[in-house]
């Protein structure tokens, strides 16, 4: 067996993976051959640096598994490495204690002024009034995002006597109070928080989450904390914030550049910044290195995949026929996830015809994923997706109706999204072999494909709905691609059972669109008398 390190890790870590009859070539050994060492190695350890992309790969020909000391596998082509059948593992979790503790240690530099009471006493200066500091006891915290780093600075802060409200649609409420942790609304934890730190991963709807918008929500003389991706926070947006309010400090560990060459925030003096060193501890480190060193040698040794982050071990034919099927669960659960309002509460996944006979979990945990992923700062994927969903406490089921022994369509997948607040059931199939195609919305039908930018409505099935929907898109100069309408079943405009008499029925309608919808033409759409509901959609 031959493991290829190709950066440097703890010792420790190099030690573990000294097996009987084990070769280790590590960074200092390959003196710039790397290619020619992966072509008989069994293994290969990365940190950041290497980029391990399909012309990489293409010399490993017995490459079973990569290790990715780290959380982060950007630098990692994992199509290219799943089509070789290569196993590609992380390390989730084993940073979470560094990061919280540097989350903290910000606030607490921003409480006592600590970064300006050290400058001006290196220059000779003794200025005890100015320097007047705040304590954290009985202030309050907001979290957004109560992944495992989000879930450790909870504990940190609570020791230090502050009320913890977090948001975070994919934790249940259970969970958050056995942790004294009070679960809230976003638009709540921006109005309440002192402090308010971010949690979460990067995602289309996390994106420029601290804008303009959000930061006129925050408390007067709030600080916030950033440790987590740079491309959460509109830097130019906060800048205005801090110089006019309502936000009386920030600490900023993450930045969109880096380093920061041209963040407005370079200027300010209510602004700590750090470059990016939430997770450099030795003994995160040695952590990552450690574990990873274990995870690839318990792969090696005995077959056990930890923390994976491709696809589990199936043959080339079973993959071949799922991985359409793992596509249309994704984007369909992604649709459910963004087109429901409050926390996520139950996930039911259906499967009807054929496929209600294959091993179906991961496709299972494709749908997982696709709802967990709009907002986790520890992304899902199709090994750890069922497993995030109960150590978060969502209820997963799944059901299933083989084909019919007389024939009849091809397979569907549902599923059923239950959060607090709402209840929604989304069917979808695969057509010609590759199309992912949503076919109804609460038994409503809407053949539409699932595919980029998408709006999703609910409105009053009246005449000049559609007319008013074209007209708002052409006006804001967004080009229609698909429009696919869909309405209760009945006659004329009455109510089908349930409804009252006379009322006009509910219509749905899923429109594809040439590129990102703003928040305006939203504004816009809702604004139509008979809309009820308009959300963009974005799938990949």
């Amino acid at each position: 067996m031959k493991i290829v390190v190709a950066e440097k890790i703890s010792s420790s870590a190099v030690a573990l993976l000294k097996q009987p009859r084990w070769t280790v070539v590590t960074a200092d050994q390959l003196d710039g051959k790397l290619t020619s060492q992966l072509e008989s190695a069994d293994a290969l350890i990365v940190r950041s640096a290497v980029q391990v992309d399909a012309r990489l790969l293409e010399h490993a020909n017995k490459l079973r598994v990569i290790g990715r000391a780290g959380v982060g596998v950007d630098n990692i082509d994992l199509d290219a490495a799943t089509r070789k059948g290569i196993a590609v593992m992380n390390t989730p979790g084993a940073n979470a204690v560094a990061v919280a503790e540097h989350t903290l240690a910000l606030m607490l530099a921003m409480a006592r002024h600590v970064c300006r009471a050290n400058e001006l006493t290196h220059s000779g200066k003794w200025e005890k009034k100015s320097l007047q500091g705040t304590e954290l006891r009985a202030k309050t915290l907001g979290i957004v995002g109560l992944g495992r780093i989000g879930m450790e600075v909870a504990k940190r802060a609570r020791s230090f006597g502050m009320e913890v409200i977090a948001h975070d649609p994919f934790v249940s409420t259970g969970v958050a109070k056995e942790c004294g942790i009070h679960m809230t609304t976003l638009d709540e934890v921006y109005a309440a928080a002192d402090y308010l730190t971010l949690h979460v991963g990067l995602t289309p709807q996390t994106m420029g989450m601290i804008n303009a918008g959000s930061l006129k929500k925050m408390k007067k003389g709030a600080r916030l904390v950033n440790c987590a991706r740079g491309e959460l926070v509109n830097e130019a947006d906060l800048a205005g914030a801090l110089k006019h309010g309502p936000v009386a400090g920030a600490a900023i560990d993450v930045f969109t550049e880096e380093p920061p060459r041209n963040s407005p925030l370079l200027a300010l003096d209510n602004v700590i910044l750090t470059p990016h060193i939430g997770g450099s501890t030795h003994e995160a480190q040695e952590a990552v290195g450690y574990q990873i060193a274990l995870q690839v040698k318990e792969y090696l040794k005995h077959g056990v995949f930890q923390n994976a982050v491709n696809v589990p071990s199936v043959s080339h034919d079973e993959y071949a026929k799922m991985e359409p099927y793992i596509v249309l669960a994704e984007r369909l659960g992604s649709f459910l996830a963004q087109a429901s309002d409050g926390s996520v509460e139950e996930i039911t996944i259906r499967y009807s015809g054929h496929i209600a006979e294959w091993k179906t979990e991961l496709v299972r945990n494709a749908a997982i994923k696709g709802i967990l992923n709009q907002a986790l700062e520890e992304k899902a994927n199709l090994v750890n997706a069922a497993a995030i969903a109960d150590s978060r406490g969502l209820r997963v089921h799944e059901a299933r109706k083989a084909k019919s022994s007389m024939g009849g369509a091809g397979s569907v997948v549902s599923i059923f999204l239950k959060t607090s607040s709402q209840e929604h059931l989304a069917k979808g199939a695969v057509l010609h072999g590759h199309a992912p195609r949503i076919l109804a919305i609460d038994d409503i039908d809407v053949e539409a494909p699932l595919e980029r930018n998408l709006i999703y409505m609910r409105n009053r099935d009246v005449p000049g709905v559609i007319g008013r929907v074209g007209t708002i898109l052409g006006e804001h100069k967004i080009n229609i691609a698909n429009f696919s309408l869909g309405r209760q079943a009945g006659n004329g405009t009455s109510m089908p059972s349930g409804g009252k008499e006379g009322e006009p029925r509910e219509a749905v309608a899923v429109v594809h669109v040439d590129g990102q919808v703003p928040d305006e033409v939203l504004t816009a759409l809702r604004k139509v008398p008979a809309v009820k509901q308009a959300k963009a959609i974005r799938l990949f």
